[in-house]
């Protein structure tokens, strides 16, 4: 089968995307790190754990929430853990897999972290945008995540499902 090449448009449209997905995390990784010295990776992973009413997820489901490798997840957890930020224990229900548990410590660099990364966020994309563009924003990141995630490994379970075409 013959490749179907971008025209122009798809072509600007897909360079464009490029540069969001390389511009966007150093600039949130450096106010995070300015602020309270954590990555936007290690912030993720306390804002996923910090979600969860009991503060805990296991490792397995917290890769697929951050779509992390194991090995990259358990090398932030190490990090995070031995800044008392997080533990990892057995999970009593599967003996098998491990749990990350966000420490108090954890939920306290949470809340210092929220506001700043919230403020960067707003100022980075959702202020660029009016309602209308935002809606029309996530609607084409649901598009592309029924095909590159269909099975939804990376939607937080307190995430609004979207609607269905």
């Amino acid at each position: 089968m013959p490749t179907h090449w971008l025209d122009g448009g798809e072509r600007e449209a897909w360079l464009s995307l490029v540069r969001v997905i390389a511009k966007l995390p150093p600039l949130l990784d450096a106010q995070l790190e300015r602020s309270v010295d954590l990555n936007f990776f290690e912030y993720t992973i306390l804002a996923m754990l910090s979600e969860q009413d009991d503060g805990e997820l296991r490792m397995s489901h917290l890769a697929s929430l951050t779509n992390a490798s194991p090995s990259r997840l358990s090398h932030a957890a190490r990090h995070l853990e031995g800044r008392g930020l997080l533990v990892r224990e057995g999970d009593p229900v599967d003996g098998r897999c491990i749990r990350a548990v966000l420490t108090e410590e954890g939920r306290v660099m949470v809340r210092a972290a929220a506001p700043g990364h919230v403020d960067t966020v707003r100022e980075l994309v959702i202020d660029a945008l009016d309602a209308d563009q935002l809606a029309a924003l996530r609607e084409a990141n649901e598009q592309i995540l029924r095909r590159v995630d269909p099975e939804q490994t990376t939607r937080p379970a307190w995430s609004v499902a979207p609607t269905t075409r």
